[in-house]
């Protein structure tokens, strides 16, 4: 268990150094199980909070370079304190730039109507395809937009709620 391990842990979890060496020496040193043990515990805090009101948050905007697309989004959290943090603003703006990028229609599979999944070809590509959570995050592609929230929810420490979005493009 080196340093370097804790240090890459942190990064890719954003979850505290005492976690990161927790999680390494509960995997015996072994990086990989390391980070399935700190992706199931962030797993575990977001079901935690998951019941807890979400008042607060951010609306923000994207506009894509030359103005031809963009976005809008309103995620909320549960304090004022929280939302005005680097973290969450910075989390907020690569959500919306997301949406912008991959147009998702829905923000998770139960908003989706029966009819419209009943006619899907394949359900799960579908979703994975038109549900913003489902969606491999853009700026990162080994996770989803969906594991990137919980990595927020983590660092936060507050219930977060992705609410609604809007897509612009010129001409749609």
């Amino acid at each position: 268990m080196g340093v370097e391990d804790v240090k890459k842990l942190r990064e890719m979890t954003s979850m505290g150094i005492n976690e990161c060496k927790k999680a390494l020496e509960e995997a015996r040193g072994d990086f990989d199980k390391a980070l399935k043990v700190l992706r199931e515990r962030g797993a575990q805090v977001i079901d935690k909070k998951s019941g807890r009101a979400t008042s607060q948050g951010l609306i923000e905007s994207y506009i894509h370079f030359g103005g031809n697309l963009g976005a809008i989004i309103e995620i909320n959290c549960e304090t004022d304190f929280v939302a005005r943090t680097d973290n969450f603003k910075k989390f907020v703006k690569d959500i919306a730039m997301h949406v912008a990028a991959l147009s998702p229609l829905y923000i998770k599979k139960e908003d989706i109507p029966a009819d419209v999944l009943a006619k899907a070809e394949n359900a799960d590509e579908f979703v994975k395809q038109h549900c913003l959570l489902n969606q491999a995050y853009v700026k990162d592609n080994q996770i989803t937009v969906s594991e990137y929230l919980k990595n927020v929810v983590a660092q936060t420490g507050e219930n977060i709620i992705i609410r609604r979005f809007s897509r612009f493009s010129l001409g749609e």
